[in-house]
């Protein structure tokens, strides 16, 4: 399981985010326009659950129109948790990413479908060989249009069988309260490519955006 090999291979960079939680971390609210990039360009932000949060960043991230992808915690009852409260499946945190876009450039639709395309909706609390509530696939919706996007594209895939006879799980819930994850899981992916939990799970899910939304993307020199 991931929780495993992390705890035990970023031994270094885990105590510098217990440190960090002395300080105290700082929650952000749905609509804080500081947990977006000042910038002159129109942002939005699309909150997802898709198991390992460093695969849903990963994925993102390399999307056309993402300016930022932040891996936190949402839907608990614990404030500021830590990565290690969190696995303890008792806070009711799930991982997640904040993923702050243009509408001009990608919509909240075309951010659903590779949400949907990269990750098993139909399991509930486990993606793969991770397991535990805070894997579950989640939609946190920003306002009531996000909502109903969610909740149509969910109805089309299972009138439609995409998955089979399986039927999608996705919990679909307003957004309350973000806790940005530690520094150390942020851009993990690209600071880590060869982490052995990296190639196995995160690098097929970016393979796969790779091959399926290859006009979706953004430029090598834009990531």
């Amino acid at each position: 399981m991931r929780q495993n090999h992390q705890l035990s291979t970023l031994s270094f960079a885990a105590a510098a985010a217990c440190l960090c939680v002395g300080l105290g971390f700082t929650s952000v609210k749905a609509s804080d326009p500081a947990a977006k990039k000042k910038s002159n360009v129109p942002t939005s932000v699309a909150t997802f659950g898709g198991g390992c949060f460093w695969c849903v960043e990963a994925v993102f991230e390399r999307m056309k129109g993402v300016s930022e992808v932040v891996s936190g915690y949402e839907g608990g009852h614990v404030e500021n948790p830590t990565y290690e409260q969190v696995c303890t499946k008792r806070t009711g945190h799930i991982e997640v990413c904040q993923i702050h876009y243009d509408p001009t450039v990608i919509s909240y639709e075309e951010l659903l479908k590779v949400f949907f395309k990269t990750h098993d909706p139909t399991s509930r609390d486990a993606q793969g060989a991770d397991h535990g509530p805070q894997y579950r696939s989640a939609i946190f919706y920003h306002d009531d249009v996000q909502m109903e996007a969610a909740e149509a594209y969910i109805k089309k895939l299972n009138e439609s069988k995409t998955f089979g006879p399986r039927r999608i799980v996705t919990v679909v819930k307003k957004t309350e309260v973000f806790y940005p994850a530690e520094d150390y899981h942020q851009d993990y992916f690209a600071k880590n490519p060869n982490d052995a939990y990296c190639q196995a799970v995160a690098r097929p899910k970016v393979e796969k955006v790779e091959e399926e939304f290859a006009d979706k993307l953004k430029s090598e020199d834009s990531q």
